[in-house]
């Protein structure tokens, strides 16, 4: 005769399996108390004002597509000089394209790399409910005065720019 008993709590019942493991009947368990959640250091932050905000973004924005169109133009730094010449009244062509070439993708790069560490330190600020509208009109500042020195090596060694401001002066 073979043993027909179940093996390894194959018939047993949930109740019969938790007495066998020595464990208290499933009726006299009690569920856990939940704990109310620890609030997060995200809301812990203050939230930023909602004007700050737009404005940052929208200032972002602008910077954004302002890196965009400007920097592909630095990187055609001669038609970009002429057409700066003529608007000034200068004779001539830009003919410094050597240190026009490389000066204006400095620019570019330039651009490029001011726009990303305003667009950081911004939006740092935002995450942290501080004020942050001033940050981008800050780092354009910036931006802008480390391209213009960019802009202004190649157009200052330039024969026809340097001709048109002795001109001036001489007035």
């Amino acid at each position: 005769m073979t043993d027909q008993r179940p093996q390894y709590g194959e018939l047993a019942t949930p109740e019969e399996q938790r007495r066998a493991a020595g464990l208290p009947p499933l009726d006299e368990t009690v569920a856990p108390i939940a704990e109310p959640p620890a609030p997060s250091a995200q809301a812990a932050r203050p939230a930023g004002h909602p004007v700050d905000r737009f404005a940052t973004i929208a200032l972002l924005a602008y910077g954004l597509v302002n890196v965009v169109i400007s920097g592909l133009s630095y990187l055609d730094f001669a038609s970009v000089m002429n057409e700066a010449m003529k608007t000034l009244g200068v004779e001539g062509e830009f003919t410094n394209y050597a240190q026009g070439r490389i000066w204006g993708t400095v620019a570019a790069v330039v651009l490029v790399v001011g726009w990303c560490l305003t667009a950081m330190l911004s939006i740092r600020r935002l995450r942290q409910g501080r004020r942050s509208w001033w940050v981008p009109l800050a780092g354009a500042a910036v931006t802008l005065l480390l391209t213009s020195i960019c802009v202004a090596v190649p157009m200052m060694s330039d024969p026809a720019f340097m001709e048109y401001v002795s001109d001036m002066a001489g007035r």
